[in-house]
């Protein structure tokens, strides 16, 4: 299964660490997606949502920012989302651990790839098929997956829209659905209340007629 694991800094982008695990057929097709995650990674900052799936036709990345640090994964779309972001948390657990108070002051590219031996591990049990039902129920705050921000890669890259704007519009985008919930509450009940007070109009009218009618 091929797949893609970087890890950068966000502040400029500089590449920490990663993980490549690659077929016989996916040699091009790889080296696109790994420009695609650079540039990626180079477009985030502190604005950015710290968790997002970007669709890349039958690929997705997935990434989640912490303490400054990007954790990016290329995986098959098919690969279930919720396992894909326990696989990131457990990534940034280790690493923050072992190089947290180093991040920040390396200028080399790739300064922890000795990391690539614990990513390495770790991938496998998460893509392992015999492993994935024991991740199932996993139960952490970012599964809730559906609150995951989802965006396809080539329109943020070729239109150059950072993902802090993406963000925004969805921002808008749930509150202006919420106004429009909201409003329509507001025109249901009273539309209610309408029909009641024509109903109960009829009524009295009813009742005033026949009185005076038989009186």
């Amino acid at each position: 299964m091929t797949s893609l694991t970087m890890i950068t800094r966000v502040s400029d982008g500089l590449t920490l660490a990663a993980s490549i695990q690659e077929d016989e057929k996916s040699g091009r097709d790889l080296q696109h997606y790994q420009s695609q995650a650079k540039q990626l990674c180079r477009k985030l900052n502190a604005q950015s949502p710290d968790r997002c799936t970007l669709e890349a036709g039958a690929m997705n990345f997935h990434y989640l920012i912490a303490q400054g640090v990007c954790y990016l994964f290329l995986i098959e779309a098919s690969f279930p989302k919720k396992i894909a972001f326990a696989y990131l948390e457990d990534l940034h657990s280790e690493f923050y651990d072992q190089y947290g108070r180093k991040v920040a002051t390396v200028t080399r590219p790739y300064s922890f790839i000795e990391f690539d031996t614990y990513i390495q591990k770790t991938k496998k049990s998460f893509i392992d098929s015999r492993n994935r039902r024991n991740f199932g129920n996993i139960n952490t705050e970012l599964q809730d997956v559906q609150r995951i921000m989802v965006a396809n890669i080539e329109e943020v890259l070729q239109r150059g829209e950072s993902l802090s704007a993406l963000d925004t519009k969805a921002s808008n985008l749930s509150n202006l659905s919420k106004k429009y919930r909201s409003d329509a509450k507001y025109l249901n009940t009273r539309s209610t209340y309408a029909k009641v007070a024509a109903v109960s109009m009829f009524f009295i009218t009813l009742i005033i007629y026949v009185r005076f009618w038989w009186l």
